[in-house]
């Protein structure tokens, strides 16, 4: 397999032995880019803001330009389907103890040096994606499953954001919603048009400093901050993540600045989640996050008046559970992805004191627990919806 990034590290566009084509079956035209006047095309989906000549792919590996314009190449092709529970996303306030069916394609449009599914993300080989299926197959296929959402994952879906707008699409007709687990890296046009697809996301706030986002993830932290703030004007329901890696994003002082901004520009009941960072791909020297570091950021993320702040990737009960403001008793509490106690009526208020809990809940609680199901599609590459 071949993988950007593992050599040196490099933010340019990207040229490989493979053509890109207009005649596969997986290459659609977009319509987020312009020209320039020294011939290049530029593509305008993200900051990154990729220059290409004719036949170069951008950073994100997926979008490139073919015969003057700028072609997404992996509309309808995945690296793999699987039912994962929706608190893995992690969303703890969205159709608790769901089912969702999972997927991404392969490439990324941020370069982080930590990535966790740098396998898929910094993969620069087409048969990287594997398996295939249309919008309707996928919307058909989590009906099917049971699942109550999809949920594009493992890689930014903002790449491939044709792709998962007409899947959102086919769900929503099925009554199954979709769920966007993203770095928040897209520029105010597209993302607008994202985001009317989409029911949740989880956006990676992966640090608070300039610093950290320009040498770990080669992007922009107000671009992220940019993104937080415009959906908090919109109807996604979201929740927040911060991978915390020791040394580099774990200080007090930028965990006290991170909550600070938060309460200030989205508010007191918007969900966090500190979650731990293992060694992998550049970072192998880096050690494991201690679950006290997760623990202490948790505290003075509660301490700076945020009410619902959730530790991950650790086994921790207390750091888990949601609390009611109402009463102040426990009314979810879990340990990874298992629920063990759930207080909550269909509608989400507290059965104790009947205060109205933030999120999206419809009935019971599921109980899909913490399984983890690959699944086979097939169904083709029905020709998109989405037109540039």
């Amino acid at each position: 397999m071949e993988l950007w990034g593992v050599g040196t590290m490099t933010t340019e566009p990207i040229e490989l032995t493979d053509t890109l084509r207009l005649d596969d079956p997986y290459t659609v035209p977009t319509r987020y880019w312009h020209e320039l006047p020294d011939g290049r095309i530029q593509c305008d989906v993200c900051p990154r803001a990729c220059k290409l000549r004719e036949g170069q792919r951008g950073l994100c590996f997926v979008r490139g330009r073919v015969e003057d314009q700028v072609v997404l190449a992996s509309y309808g092709r995945s690296s793999g389907f699987c039912v994962d529970p929706v608190e893995k996303k992690p969303l703890n306030h969205f159709l608790p103890g769901t089912p969702v069916l999972s997927f991404g394609t392969a490439g990324c449009n941020l370069a982080c040096r930590f990535c966790q599914n740098w396998d898929i993300s910094k993969s620069r080989e087409i048969d990287t994606l594997s398996s295939s299926a249309s919008p309707e197959t996928l919307a058909a296929a989590a009906s099917q499953l049971g699942c109550s959402s999809v949920a594009f994952t493992y890689n930014d879906p903002v790449i491939f954001m044709e792709y998962a707008m007409d899947v959102a699409d086919a769900c929503r007709a099925v009554g199954v919603k979709a769920i966007a687990v993203s770095a928040g890296y897209i520029n105010s046009e597209p993302r607008a048009e994202f985001y009317a697809h989409m029911d949740a996301a989880n956006i990676d706030l992966k640090a608070f400093t300039d610093h950290f986002y320009e040498k770990i993830t080669f992007a922009k932290l107000p671009m992220v901050l940019d993104t937080l703030e415009y959906l908090r004007g919109t109807d996604v329901w979201f929740e927040v993540t911060t991978l915390l890696i020791p040394g580099h994003n774990d200080s007090p002082d930028e965990i006290r600045e991170e909550c600070d901004w938060f309460g200030e520009h989205l508010g007191p009941d918007v969900p966090l989640h500190f979650s731990a960072f293992h060694p992998d791909f550049k970072m192998l020297d880096v050690p494991h996050t201690p679950p006290e570091t997760l623990r202490m950021a948790r505290r003075i993320a509660l301490e700076r008046g945020l009410r619902y702040v959730y530790t991950g990737n650790v086994h921790d009960p207390a750091g888990q559970t949601t609390s009611c403001p109402g009463c102040g008793r426990g009314v979810v509490e879990r340990d990874w992805y298992v629920i063990r106690r759930y207080e909550l009526s269909d509608s989400g208020t507290c059965v104790h004191c009947g205060h109205q809990l933030p999120g999206v809940y419809e009935g019971p609680a599921g109980t899909w627990g913490p399984r983890r199901m690959p699944v086979q599609l097939s169904g083709g590459r029905r020709a998109p919806r989405y037109r540039a």
